[in-house]
């Protein structure tokens, strides 16, 4: 959601208070430009409500007779976790087989933006991207696989530094084990 004026000032008041209520003085010399702070990175951290990944995919959609796996490997992306507001941060890798029809590569690391500029968790993520890349291209088959360090277990709760989540999803040509195997090898991180 694109955030106005107003939206910002009342993410302003909200962070102020939040401030009061945590025992800090919002006048404080290094906190007074934090609620306006906080509200301009919430705009920028959750500016995904305002982007189409179909429509992303489709402003660069080229005809073409190219039928093997495209992939696009690790995409770096920064989100925040729905259930306490917390980064959680990794990268995706994204493969399709197109059936007449390609796209951008930047567009595939476009839609992973907009979809972790939004309140998410890790598994919805990984299948919105797939959508959106099944609907606007139709491919033979799309499969995401999705890597992730989350802070909400890094800083609280069980506080398990470097643990990794992993997420993936497929469909079409991806249901075949020996293609799933080809991009995993091919995404692999080993020399």
């Amino acid at each position: 959601m694109s955030m106005n004026n107003q939206q910002l000032t009342n993410i302003e008041q909200r962070v102020r208070e939040l401030l009061t209520l945590i025992g800090e003085d919002p006048q404080r010399e290094g906190l007074q430009k934090t609620p306006i702070r906080v509200a301009k990175a919430m705009a920028d951290l959750t500016r995904g409500y305002d982007e189409d990944p179909i429509e992303i995919l489709n402003q660069a959609k080229f005809k073409e007779d190219y039928s093997q796996m495209v992939i696009v490997k690790d995409i770096n992306f920064y989100s925040l976790c729905e259930h306490h507001m917390i980064p959680f941060y990794g990268k995706a890798h994204v493969a399709y087989i197109p059936n007449g029809y390609i796209t951008g590569l930047s567009k595939i690391a476009r839609v992973v933006d907009c979809y972790s500029h939004r309140l998410q968790v890790q598994e919805r993520m990984t299948l919105q991207i797939r959508e959106a890349i099944q609907k606007a291209l139709q491919p033979l088959g799309v499969m995401v696989v999705v890597e992730a360090q989350h802070m909400c277990m890094q800083m609280r709760g069980v506080e398990k530094q470097g643990s990794i989540t992993t997420t993936s999803d497929f469909t079409g040509a991806f249901n075949q084990a020996k293609t799933r195997d080809e991009f995993l090898k091919l995404i692999s991180h080993k020399s």
